[in-house]
Formats: structure tokens, C-alpha cells, sequence
């Protein structure tokens, strides 16, 4: 069998939040250079796609979930050799709504509580029920999708970049802990990426009004802003993802790449 310059032929990838954004390029990168890769997503039907991968319904906050998914990944598959913790939801809420205009878009319990169960208890469930079977195993890979707004806060998205901080955190801490069982653990923190499908209207208004702005005022010359000049491609960061996944970066752990195009220190 021939095998790639990245040599992911036949590992097996569980991508979170996979079916759409920047999770779905990570999973059409993996499968592209020959990974099998199962996509697991709170909202799809269950079942081989025509491309390939693999759908898994999920709920990253619920533990008996994601138990499930993993095993059925290894009934399946015989192995889980990769992990991409994507899934992550990001509501723009202010601290204090000094206004008083919109109280929807200051930081409620709720809101909190929703964002830490998805982009910080999800990661660790997930890392958690895949690192048991990568120990077996004596060898995976564990990427964690944070933000740049995890490095440098983020003006209205307070709750979320604390929530990315942790998972920057997390990383460094489980690539101590796991590092003796030849399992790494790697996070990638995009910048200012392209508009997808999940930068609904709902959000643009939130974080429009966080930051003092009309949602038109939202657009941005990122030729001042960003040394590259415009934004990132969600394939980007599917290729990044995906060596890093590879053992061509064998040496890489418990670090943070960035891929924000110059715009932030990292």
C-alpha cells in the first residue's frame, strides 16, 4: 500500500462538532489523506456518508455520550488514534450591560454555564474517554481547537475566551501527564477566520452590540488589523490540524499553534 507523505492511511480520527465550520474542514482534510475518520455531531443521522467518514451522534456536555460514541468508535474501527475536540459554542455577552438596552447580552448564569459544559467539560470528557483506550494503545494524538481569544481575551466574549484559556491549560497539562505514553496533546488557535454558516444573524446582533457597533460596522479592513492582510481559510486549518495529527510532527506537544495570520503574539 502506498502511503502518503503524512502517513494517516487507515488511522482512525474522531472529529467533534464535524459536521459543519471548521470541524468539517478538519474531517475532509483527515479523510483526504487517507484517515478514517468518524464525525461526531449533536445533529446527524447516524451512519457511513457517501465520502467516507463515519457520523456519530453526540453530546460533548454528557458524559454516557460520549462513552458511548468512543466505544462504538473502537467496536467499529479497533482503535482510536486521533482526537480532535472542535465542538464549541461561542454566545458574545458583555460583562455589564452599562447601557441597559439589551439585557439578553449580559453574561448570565445560563449562558455560563451552556459555554463552560461545551468548550471546556466537553474536551475533557472526550480526552478523557479516548486517552483510556490511547494508553492501551501506547500511542494518540489528542488536538484541542482553542482561540486566539483564549491568548488575548476578546472584548464581549469574555466567558468564551476564558473557556478557550482553559482548554490552552488543559493542553499543556495532559501533554505532562500523557507524554510517558507516547500520547500527545497539541491545541491550535485560530484567529479571525472566514464567515461559515454558523455566524448566524443571532450572533452577529450579540456581538455587535458588545462591542458598541452596528452589525455593517462589524466589517473590518484587515489590512491594519492582520500583517497577512485578510482572514483564514477553514482549510488551513484543516492542513494544520491534520499535520499535527501526523507523526510528522512527533516532537510537538503541549504547545499552542497559532494561525491568526500575524494578528496576535500566540
Amino acid at each position: 500500500m502506498n502511503t502518503s507523505w503524512l502517513e494517516l492511511e487507515g488511522k482512525v480520527a474522531i472529529v467533534t462538532g464535524g459536521a459543519s465550520g471548521i470541524g468539517k474542514s478538519i474531517a475532509d482534510q483527515l479523510r483526504q489523506n487517507g484517515a478514517k475518520v468518524v464525525v461526531s455531531d449533536l445533529n446527524v443521522a447516524e451512519g457511513k456518508q457517501a465520502d467516507g467518514t463515519y457520523f456519530m451522534k453526540c453530546d460533548v456536555t454528557k458524559k454516557e455520550s460520549i462513552d458511548a460514541m468512543v466505544d462504538k468508535t473502537v467496536t467499529l474501527f479497533g482503535a482510536v488514534d486521533i482526537l480532535v475536540n472542535n465542538a464549541g459554542i461561542n454566545l458574545p455577552r458583555l460583562l455589564v450591560d452599562v447601557k441597559g438596552e439589551r439585557p439578553e447580552y449580559e453574561l448570565s448564569e445560563k449562558d455560563f454555564d451552556f459555554m463552560v459544559a461545551v468548550n471546556q467539560k466537553g474536551p475533557f470528557l472526550c480526552s478523557q474517554a479516548v486517552a483510556k483506550e490511547m494508553v492501551k494503545q501506547n500511542k494518540g494524538v489528542i488536538i484541542n481547537i482553542a482561540s486566539e481569544a483564549g491568548q488575548e481575551g476578546s472584548a464581549g466574549q469574555s466567558c468564551y475566551s476564558a473557556t478557550k484559556g482553559a482548554v490552552i491549560s488543559f493542553t499543556r497539562a495532559w501533554a505532562k501527564e500523557l507524554g510517558k505514553y507516547n500520547i500527545r496533546v497539541v491545541a491550535v488557535a485560530p484567529g479571525i477566520m472566514e464567515t461559515t454558516g454558523l455566524r448566524t444573524d443571532a450572533y452577529n446582533e450579540a456581538l455587535a452590540y458588545t462591542r458598541g457597533v452596528t452589525v455593517d460596522g462589524l466589517a473590518t479592513d484587515y489590512s491594519k488589523s492582520i500583517p497577512l492582510a485578510r482572514e483564514g481559510k477553514l482549510n488551513e486549518v484543516g492542513e494544520l490540524v491534520t499535520y499535527l495529527a501526523s507523526d510528522r510532527s512527533s516532537y510537538i506537544t503541549g504547545t499552542t499553534v497559532n494561525i491568526s495570520g500575524g494578528k496576535s503574539r500566540g
